[in-house]
């Protein structure tokens, strides 16, 4: 008889524990199905490949000729079907998330939350100046600021980041602190280069730093720390990432711009449970994190 052609490995599967347990009731016992299942996909595989696998007798099931060629051909693919459950399973349960400059030191001292919780997950930070690609797989998730300009990545806005004033003790020995944060008259600042015109700070910049002289211009986010930790200038920054770090001051209790924070990902990122913990974990880290992230001061 001719065959249809199209191959279900559920039935290479019945097929196999048929030939192993040699009756159809042993094979149902060890797939946990009925009798009946079984010799309903013993009779569809024979369709489809258009020859009979198995001769039933009193005994039970004998394997016939061409059953026995198929028999190592199956147990093949049983194996390679089990090593892409392994190797899928390892790839799920390894997740990347990239952060912002500034942010992994707010997400390490709650790792015990999610290894206490989640221990089978192992999960990767990535920080850098380079805005990483969930198109091509670079990374599951993103926290990303300000507006994203992508269609098919899915945004949930999750906070904001709040911007404030600072300086170093040295810049400020020989420079006395501006009473008003809205007069940057005659102070040296940390300036933005043309790539960063749209974040607060250099929006700060733009509307009152009239009178005042710009120092140097610069692009990556640990660079302006650095900068005004060495004392070149004032500097508006993200208070997570200047707020935290114990060689700066902050000069006002404003918060003097803000840019939205969102959780970025593939809309089939959460189809992967590992995935949607370290959702949840990120939401767990924001909530915790709030205040520091937003400015605000305690």
């Amino acid at each position: 008889m001719a065959g249809s052609g199209d191959l279900d490995w559920n039935d290479l599967r019945h097929f196999l524990a048929a030939a192993r347990a040699g009756t159809l009731a042993g094979a149902a016992r060890a797939l946990g199905v009925k009798h009946s299942t079984v010799g309903r996909r013993l009779g569809a595989l024979e369709h489809s490949i258009g020859g009979a696998v198995f001769v039933r007798g009193p005994d039970g099931l004998r394997l016939t000729p061409l059953g026995e060629k198929l028999v190592p051909l199956a147990e093949e693919m049983e194996r390679s079907a089990n090593a892409f459950r392994v190797q899928a399973s390892t790839q799920t349960a390894h997740v990347r998330l990239a952060l912002l400059t500034g942010f992994v030191g707010l997400f390490t001292p709650h790792m015990e939350w999610l290894t206490r919780n989640h221990s089978g997950i192992s999960l990767e930070f990535l920080s850098s100046n380079r805005r990483v690609d969930l198109n091509k797989d670079e990374a599951e998730l993103a926290l990303r600021a300000g507006s994203l300009g992508d269609d098919n990545l899915v945004a949930r806005k999750v906070s904001e980041i709040g911007w404030s004033l600072y300086a170093s003790p040295e810049y400020l020995r020989s420079n006395p602190a501006p009473q008003d944060p809205r007069d940057l008259a005659g102070h040296k600042l940390v300036g933005f280069g043309e790539n960063l015109t749209g974040v607060p700070g250099a929006k700060w910049i733009a509307a009152h730093g009239k009178g005042a002289t710009i120092a140097i211009q610069l692009q990556d986010a640990a660079d302006f720390v650095a900068a005004t930790a060495a004392g070149v200038g004032l500097a508006v920054l993200p208070c997570v990432l200047a707020g935290t770090d114990p060689r700066l001051k902050r000069l006002t209790p404003e918060v003097l711009g803000r840019m939205p924070l969102s959780l970025v990902y593939r809309r089939d990122a959460l189809l992967a449970k590992p995935v949607q913990v370290v959702v949840r974990f990120v939401l767990h880290v924001i909530r915790e994190e709030a205040k520091t992230i937003r400015g605000e001061l305690v």
